[in-house]
Formats: C-alpha cells, structure tokens, sequence
C-alpha cells in the first residue's frame, strides 16, 4: 500500500473517530443537448436520445454498485439546460468529476467511426475545432447568449484564442479519466479509438473538478447509427464508462 493511501485510510479513521463523515465522491453525468436542442441529426436519430440513454444507463450502474459515490445529473428528461447551468450545477454540487455524454457527426465523411474523449484544451487538429463548434452552438438558443458568455461566438474561430491562455489545474486528473475511458471502450464495447483530444468546450471551461466530454459515434455514418439505436449499445457505452469510472475512483 502506498503512502497516499496509507494516509487516505488514517484520514477517514481519525474522522469516523471523531463521529464526522467524509464528503461523499460526487460524480455529475451530463447529457448532452436536449429539449429544443436535438443536437447532431441522422439516420432517424437525434443526438440527444441517445446521450440520455445512456446518461441515465451509467448513472444506474453507479447508485447500484458504488454505494460511495453520489450521482447528480444535469438532466434526467427531454428538457433543454443551458451550457453555464450544466457547469454551475457541478459547481453548486462540489462535485469531483464531471462527465458530459455527446454523439459525434461528420459533414463529409459518412463512414467515419468510433469514440473520442475530450479535455479542454487548445485544438491542436482542425477537426477538433470543428467539433468543439458544432457542439458549442446550443448557446445559440439561448437568450443574451452574447452578454451571459461575454461576447462569445461558438462559430468563430478567433473566439477559441482565449482557451490558450486558461490554465487548468485540472487537466493532469482529466487526462488521466479521458485515456481510462478509451481504453475501456475498446476493450469492453469494441469500439474503434478514435483517441484522446483537447478542445475548447464551454461546459468544460466554467467547471472547477476533472471534466471530460466523450463522443459515442458518429450518428452521420449509417454503421455507427445502426448501432447507436439498439440496447446492447446502450448497455456496452454505459458500462464502458462506470468501469472507467470505478477505476479512476480506486487509484
């Protein structure tokens, strides 16, 4: 046993001793879009069914099976919740991990496949511009959207210098989630590893705990969307997503 955790377990003693009780790990799963926000369209499906499928799937596998952990969700239903309310209701929660759930599209490219995870960051691709835009855009359903996110423009690119200079403390702990979360993926649902990317997403900008933003698959690839509509998907992505949560619990 390491000294960290030596010192975790002396921690939690002398507190139990002292009749206090630790704060509970908070876990806030965000699914992504929603309400009159469908997110990204094809083949039939909406975006943000399938974010909440499995939103509320993973959420089930965590009350059932890790008794220490508290989860919070952003949405529950088919409503629509601001980008800065998604982060502010981790940030009211104090939460200690945050996890928005997103499908991908492509423009072009209709068989393109697999999953990515996301930090914030600088896009060091262009295509990692693209999707943090695409998904950026719900603000502009929003109202005063301009004044509420200080002038800023999700399809301008001169709107994303500012992500250059943010510093997150964060980023190491997000990381470290995002590459659990691929490789479990792979390993458990099969899934192509599209990898680990940074990119200036707003509901990641404005929280204060590790936060991630994964892509399930590409809804514009006929494969993808077949497969993205069935239950087995469901029960595969959710799972992938606790067992890469219950790992980065423990270590």
């Amino acid at each position: 046993m390491n000294s960290i955790k030596r010192f975790s377990l002396l921690v939690a003693a002398m507190m139990l001793s002292l009749g206090l009780q630790a704060k509970p790990f908070t876990l806030v799963i965000d699914a992504g879009h929603g309400g009159k926000d469908p997110g990204a369209v094809g083949h039939k499906l909406r975006e943000k069914d399938i974010n909440l499928r499995v939103a509320l799937a993973l959420g089930r596998l965590v009350e059932q099976n890790m008794s220490d952990v508290k989860v919070i969700y952003t949405r529950k239903t088919d409503v629509f919740v601001e980008l800065n309310e998604r982060a502010a209701i981790a940030n009211r929660a104090k939460a200690d991990l945050f996890l928005s759930i997103h499908t991908n599209a492509s423009g072009g490219n209709f068989s393109v496949s697999g999953t990515e995870t996301y930090t914030l960051g600088m896009h060091r691709a262009s295509s990692n511009l693209e999707v943090a835009k695409r998904e950026n855009s719900a603000i502009m359903l929003e109202t005063n959207y301009e004044e509420k996110y200080e002038g800023f423009n999700p399809k301008s690119s001169e709107s994303y210098i500012i992500f250059e200079l943010m510093q997150d403390q964060y980023m190491k702990q997000s990381v470290s989630l995002a590459g659990m979360i691929q490789k479990q993926f792979v390993t458990t649902a099969q899934r192509r590893n599209r990898g680990v990317h940074q990119a200036g997403f707003l509901v990641l900008r404005a929280t204060s705990m590790p936060s991630v933003l994964v892509e399930l698959g590409y809804i514009t690839t006929a494969s993808e969307a077949s497969y993205l509509a069935t239950e087995s998907a469901t029960k595969e992505l959710s799972q992938s997503l606790f067992n890469a949560i219950k790992k980065y619990r423990e270590q």
